[in-house]
């Protein structure tokens, strides 16, 4: 059919002077002829985006599943954060706690040792105090009696007989 196409007489025009059957005819085989060549050009590339389109839509399945996955690791892992910082934050509240409580106990333990030396020195002072019950009365005779014996001399008379005389 190249060779017959080739030929410059076989167009539309020069045939339909002829005769309009086979004008109409030579029209219908370019026509059929030159659609051969392109389906045959159009065809292995229309077959090749056929199966392209398919194979794109099974892999953007696969993507939407693959992303579908990817969400659900995202949210997984947001959830495990959330949990991560609720913890740190637990451990936080818990380290604070533990840190006043730590302090309470330093003040507890320093004001029980005070305590404990307060508790030694009362007791010297009971057994100083009980002492000088025995010898309050007398204390105070003694004092009456300085008052009102020695009180009415000067000083350096009084502070002899005090200190050389009476101790």
């Amino acid at each position: 059919m190249d060779k017959i196409i080739a030929n410059p007489d076989f167009t539309f025009e020069i045939i339909s002077n002829k005769s309009k059957a086979a004008g109409t005819l030579c029209k219908w085989a370019i026509a059929i002829i030159s659609y051969n060549k392109v389906y045959k050009i159009v065809k292995p590339l229309d077959d090749s985006a056929k199966a392209a389109k398919a194979e794109a839509e099974e892999k953007l399945a696969e993507l939407v599943q693959v992303k579908e996955k990817v969400a659900g690791i995202l949210a997984k892992v947001q959830e495990l954060k959330d949990k991560l910082a609720e913890a740190e934050e637990k451990k936080r509240s818990v380290e604070a706690t533990a840190e006043a409580l730590n302090n309470k106990l330093d003040l507890a333990n320093r004001l029980v040792g005070g305590l404990a030396d307060e508790n030694k020195r009362w007791k010297e002072n009971v057994i100083l105090l009980t002492e000088d019950s025995m010898t309050m009365i007398g204390n105070a005779l003694l004092s009456a009696a300085f008052v009102s014996y020695i009180g009415p001399f000067n000083y350096e008379f009084r502070r002899d007989l005090w200190e050389e005389q009476w101790l």
